[in-house]
């Protein structure tokens, strides 16, 4: 576990971030390219109860994707000194000053780990906030939630003291512990 200080910590000013069209199509594409075939195949040919189970089974999974891909799409945020508020469909808020969890993870779809996709999760008490790294501004948005574990005093696994580094945000003089 690490401990950091707020060298980096962000302006006072208020700031607005969203997913942008251009990352989230890829997202909308599997959705339909999966939902497409599935519910048409469902619609028009007679398939006996296990494939309609199977077929029904997929288009829920592809549908649920379809919906969790709008909803975040929808999803807007605002950042300020005091804590970071989601709206949308899902609204969510954490007060900075009620921040007791933060964990930033590298998810790679490559073996060499070259390629991939970094996770926020921000909690406070029940709330939960997960963002990903597609989101316009995402690093600026990870340096205000590291200002705030560090008002917190909060402790960060070594995991995301090296993802933090990666981004290139500073970390404290003792590094992990």
């Amino acid at each position: 576990m690490m401990q950091l200080d707020t060298a980096d910590a962000p302006s006072a000013n208020t700031a607005q971030f969203a997913y942008p069209t251009s990352a989230m199509i890829g997202d909308y594409l599997r959705a339909a390219a999966g939902l497409g075939p599935t519910a048409l195949i469902l619609a028009t040919v007679s398939v006996g109860s296990v494939a309609a189970v199977v077929l029904g089974g997929f288009a829920a999974i592809f549908g649920g994707f379809a919906i969790r891909t709008a909803l975040r799409h929808g999803t807007r945020l605002e950042v300020s000194d005091s804590g970071v508020r989601a709206t949308g469909l899902r609204r969510t808020a954490i007060d900075w000053a009620a921040l007791d969890r933060m964990k930033l993870a590298f998810y790679s779809t490559r073996r060499d780990r070259k390629s991939g996709w970094m996770q926020l999760e921000l909690g406070a008490g029940r709330a939960r906030l997960g963002l990903d790294s597609r989101l316009d501004g995402f690093d600026r948005l990870v340096r205000h939630a590291v200002a705030a574990a560090a008002a917190r005093d909060l402790e960060l696994s070594e995991a995301t003291a090296a993802n933090l580094q990666a981004l290139g945000i500073r970390m404290p003089e003792g590094g992990a512990r």
